[in-house]
This record gives structure tokens, C-alpha cells and sequence, in this order.
């Protein structure tokens, strides 16, 4: 593996998986192939499990990790090729990503959409100018259209937690008052249209994704019908791809409720986390044996690591 930015950088998804099985059960195993390998986390937006996740996982294999917040632990950096930089940022990403790839082994970004200009966020620039800069391979910790890292953990906890070979996936839009990107919706139906399942996107009218995410699912504008005989609900808002980065509606007969959980095959409910309790779900459902939120949050460790050591093993 060279670069890790979408699906597309997967060889055979059955065998990443069950390397994070591998490393779940002994994260140490392969610490020596990191040794004087050093990783370089840059981070242009928030995160919690992302940041603590990847670096963990560097450190099971004895990688030297640096972290660095642009635009507060670094100058601002300009994007756009040709551009006058006459404004805010004070460097470029040709210097700043040649010299981070300098520094670091592998490089991990972070950045997510602008929700403004809809072909701009879909271009990736910020990846791919990292990718095309930085000389180094590249991991995506999220970018504007995908999370590969949570995809791939994700599919680790359905094969840890599904009870029959083909089980029923259910990816449900949720009620939320600000603008959110796509990428984490993008992504799962990117992953599980790989997967053996049968797959379900349930949202109201207009939040429709796009097509070449959405591939072989169903879609369904009716939730209540998408949940029956479920094995797992995966729940996520997201703002419009059509109307790009608008919020339609915040209707909440969306949230999920216990009520809706009994519709499903004594589902499981998912969320790649943060998660506003008694907006998008309820306390009853996020704090019921039904949910896999934490377990699932705990593999993001083995997803990264998976994806590490088929990077580092190929340097």
C-alpha cells in the first residue's frame, strides 16, 4: 500500500480487516517496523478519536509521532495553484508539504469540506496536494468527501458483531441544526457496497448522495420501512449534496428511538462519533446494550494500525 486516501488504495478488503483483528488482539506484534520511522499528523480541523487513534497506533508499531494544528502550530497555508498570495495565508502548499515529506515517513491529513463550493470540495485539493507535494505516502484522516479510517473500523465492528453472513446494513440520515459534510455517509457506502450485505440509505427527500458513492443500495425516503429486519443502523446527518451544504429540514421524527430499534432484527445501532444525545438519538438507544458507538470508537486504534503497517511495509 502506497497512499491510503479511499477504497480504491485497497488490494483485498477481507485481509485489511482481519489485520485489525490481528492487531486487536496483539497490538505489539509488529513494533519493530516502525523503528526510526517517524509519522506526521497534520490537522486543519478538530478531531478526538482520529488524532488519539492514529497516534496510538503509530506507537504499537514503534513510529516517533508529530502533531501539528495548521494554521495555529503552523503558518496558514495557500492551496491553489498560480494564486497571489496576498491575503491570510502566509505559505504555500508546495513548501510546506515538500518539507513536512522531509521530515516525516508517512504523512496523515485531516481536512474537511468547505460545504460552499461543491466541485472545489469534491476536487480534494488538500489531499492531493499533499499527495502531490509531499513526496511521502499519504493517509487520509478525513478528507472533504471521505473518512476512510472510520469506514475501515467500521467494518471491522460489523464482522466482529454480525450474526449472519449476509446481514441487513441500514445507513439512516439524522436531524441536525448546522451544516455537516458527506464524507462519512460517502465513505460507509463506499466500504459496505464492498462488502457482502444487503445495504439500505435511508434520508428524507433531497439528501440524496451522490451517485457514485451511493452505488448498488437501496434508497429509501421511508425510515421506518428501511429499519425493518435490520441487523445494524448506522446513523449520520449530513447537509445536502444537490442544494450543496444546505440543511432542508430538521425534522426530528429522524432521531432514533428505541421504538425504531424494535423495528429492526434486534439491531445494532452505530455512530462514528461526536453524537448529540436526544437530537439525532436517544439516551435510551446510545446507552442500551444495542449500541456498538464505544467498540466501535476502540477500533478506529485497529484501522489505523491495519492501514499503518501496510504502509510502512511498503516503504
Amino acid at each position: 500500500m502506497t497512499n491510503f486516501l479511499a477504497y480504491d488504495d485497497v488490494t483485498d478488503l477481507n485481509t485489511l480487516i482481519q489485520e485489525g483483528l490481528n492487531a486487536k488482539q496483539n497490538p505489539f506484534a509488529d513494533q519493530s517496523l516502525g523503528h526510526n520511522k517517524t509519522i506526521g499528523l497534520i490537522f486543519f480541523n478538530s478531531s478526538l478519536r482520529t488524532r488519539m487513534s492514529t497516534q496510538k497506533a503509530a506507537q504499537n508499531l514503534g513510529m516517533n509521532v508529530i502533531m501539528m494544528n495548521v494554521g495555529q502550530d503552523s503558518w496558514g497555508l495557500e492551496m491553489e495553484e498560480g494564486t497571489v498570495m496576498d491575503g491570510d495565508k502566509a505559505e504555500h502548499v508546495k513548501e510546506a508539504a515538500a518539507v513536512v515529506g522531509k521530515y516525516c515517513d508517512i504523512v496523515a491529513v485531516r481536512a474537511f469540506a468547505g460545504l460552499k463550493d461543491r466541485e472545489q470540495d469534491y476536487r480534494e485539493v488538500v489531499m492531493n496536494q499533499f499527495k502531490k507535494y509531499a513526496g511521502v505516502p499519504i493517509i487520509n484522516l478525513e478528507s472533504a468527501t471521505r473518512h476512510p479510517l472510520q469506514s475501515l473500523a467500521d467494518c471491522i465492528t460489523i464482522e466482529e458483531f454480525k450474526v449472519r453472513k449476509r446481514p441487513k446494513i441500514v445507513l439512516t440520515w439524522l436531524p441536525h441544526f448546522k451544516p455537516l459534510p458527506q464524507a462519512v455517509a460517502n465513505s460507509f457506502c463506499e466500504w459496505i457496497n464492498h462488502t457482502d450485505a444487503e445495504f439500505v440509505v435511508t434520508h428524507p427527500e433531497g439528501y440524496d448522495l451522490a451517485p457514485e458513492f451511493v452505488g448498488n443500495a437501496r434508497v429509501s425516503y421511508n425510515q421506518d420501512e428501511a429499519f425493518e429486519g435490520a441487523d445494524f443502523i448506522y446513523g449520520k446527518n449530513w447537509s445536502s449534496y444537490q442544494q450543496y451544504g444546505q440543511v432542508l429540514t430538521q425534522d426530528a421524527s429522524w432521531m432514533v428511538t428505541m421504538d425504531k430499534m424494535k423495528l429492526t432484527d434486534n439491531g445494532k445501532f452505530m455512530h462514528c462519533l461526536p453524537v448529540r444525545r436526544n437530537m439525532k438519538v436517544t439516551d435510551e438507544v446510545l446507552d442500551s446494550p444495542q449500541s456498538l458507538v464505544i467498540e466501535q470508537a476502540a477500533n478506529r486504534e485497529w484501522s489505523a494500525q491495519a492501514v499503518l503497517k501496510g504502509v510502512l511495509q511498503g516503504l
